[in-house]
């Protein structure tokens, strides 16, 4: 780690606390810079909190007031989920404060090389993927993945030389409050909309997205999907050298596949169908991780090694158990339509009992309408229950039940299905009516599924 940055011996105001808020106060401590910590979640139960008070920290809990920032601060650092709608962000920034996230921060302390990859769907699979393909690098002594993966930059960037590499995670949260952040390698694995709550309009959105490359030069890689011209467009505004993937087109340069198998430059490299994790989705995020890694020269034999070997990411199309010919998939990560599009594709013509809903977020859900075909049983729950129950209507799914809540859903859902039904939890909306987050979501419905089989 390098022993200062332009953030060293600052005055910080540490806006939300959770795992990055954490993270960064100390580092930032660390570097000699000065640090209050506001979080507007009570000090009862709030063990982050307790444990910087006992470090020293200036902690202020239970609010987050417009007037606890003043222009004695030279930063606030914000959870990247924050909107920037929050009064006191609003008045940092008409205070001129630079308003900044955790990534910014880390990057600009850390000797490590950096890979980045963002993207609507496959950020974590293909950080993931990247990661253990990258650990086969002549290049680098170790492989660490970091970020919106759940693991904070900030503690990682200390562990990781300048031998090492850090392939981090990075949602349009923490892309949108960086200023210098600047990776060797950045991917977009795709775009569609999603958080325009947060964002406002999908244009904003995309730029959020692109601050990804925004400091590129060309020395540095962008590896940018293929498959839709919007996002070839995209790959205009780099400075970068640009290297496609694509699983619809051959390419001249770049992972493509071709009759079911894939390609680097021309070069066969393996069949899509020995690909462990299931769907079309996976082998996206395959051709986006195989770019990365021969840029670092990782050979064939290890590439194909970790793909034939992956069996997927935690609350992301997740297998988590077969009982009484039923097999159960965690997909708690589908946080949105296209994200559930993926997974109903992803199992073909296997029929579904499908468990959906959660925050509305003011869409609709007539997009979903044509994936729902083979979607026999639909359980629904959340704030989302009744849009969902339109569009299932719509596509003729015949079986439709609400619960009021995924207890109730998983047990609902197993009386419908029938033997050699995958049940499947693809929710299409974020977890925040019912669940602080999607892990949370998750682990419960994997705590369901254990309880069910317990008592079949």
């Amino acid at each position: 780690m390098k022993a200062e940055s332009k953030y060293s011996n600052k005055k910080f105001l540490v806006l939300g606390l959770a795992k990055s808020g954490f993270a960064v106060a100390k580092l930032l401590k660390k570097m000699n810079s000065e640090v209050t910590v506001v979080d507007s979640n009570s000090l009862d139960g709030n063990t982050e909190a307790k444990e910087l008070l006992d470090q020293g920290f200036k902690v202020i809990t239970g609010s987050n007031d417009a007037d606890l920032v003043d222009t004695s601060f030279d930063y606030v650092v914000k959870n990247p989920g924050i909107p920037y709608s929050n009064e006191l962000i609003k008045h940092a920034q008409e205070l001129n404060i630079p308003v900044i996230t955790e990534p910014e921060i880390a990057y600009s302390f850390s000797d490590a090389q950096m890979v980045a990859v963002t993207g609507t769907n496959g950020k974590t699979t293909v950080t993931t993927l990247i990661q253990l393909m990258l650990a086969h690098s002549p290049k680098f002594k170790q492989s660490f993945y970091a970020g919106n993966i759940g693991i904070p930059i900030s503690d990682v960037i200390q562990k990781a030389t300048k031998d090492d590499v850090v392939v981090t995670e990075l949602s349009s949260f923490q892309l949108e409050g960086t200023i210098d952040l600047h990776p060797h390698v950045a991917v977009l694995n795709n775009i569609y909309s999603a958080h325009i709550d947060f964002h406002g309009t999908r244009a904003n959105y995309i730029k959020a997205k692109m601050h990804i490359t925004k400091n590129q030069t060309k020395d540095d890689y962008f590896i940018v999907n293929w498959n839709q011209d919007e996002w070839r467009q995209l790959a205009k505004d780099t400075q970068a050298q640009v290297v496609p993937f694509s699983d619809e087109q051959e390419l001249e340069h770049g992972a493509y596949v071709k009759n079911n198998e894939i390609y680097y430059d021309k070069e066969f490299i393996l069949n899509t169908d020995v690909i462990k994790v299931p769907g079309e989705h996976n082998v996206q995020n395959a051709l986006a991780a195989i770019n990365v890694a021969k840029i670092f020269n990782v050979s064939n034999e290890d590439i194909i090694n970790v793909l034939t070997s992956f069996k997927g990411v935690k609350h992301r199309i997740q297998f988590v158990d077969q009982f009484n010919g039923r097999k159960f998939y965690n997909d708690s990560k589908a946080t949105n339509i296209e994200a559930t599009t993926v997974a109903l594709e992803a199992f073909g013509d296997q029929e579904l009992t499908l468990i959906a809903g959660g925050l509305d977020r003011g869409n609709g859900f007539d997009e979903l309408v044509p994936q729902l075909k083979n979607v026999k049983n639909i359980v629904l729950y959340g704030e989302t229950a009744d849009k969902m129950v339109d569009a299932a209507t719509k596509a003729n799914v015949t079986n439709i039940i609400k619960v009021s809540n995924l207890a109730e859903a998983v047990p609902e859902a197993y009386r419908q299905s029938d033997d050699g039904d995958v049940i499947l939890l693809s929710p299409a909306a974020a977890s925040w009516d019912q669940f602080d987050t999607f892990e949370q979501r998750g682990d419960q419905f994997i705590e369901e599924v254990e309880g069910l089989k317990g008592e079949a």
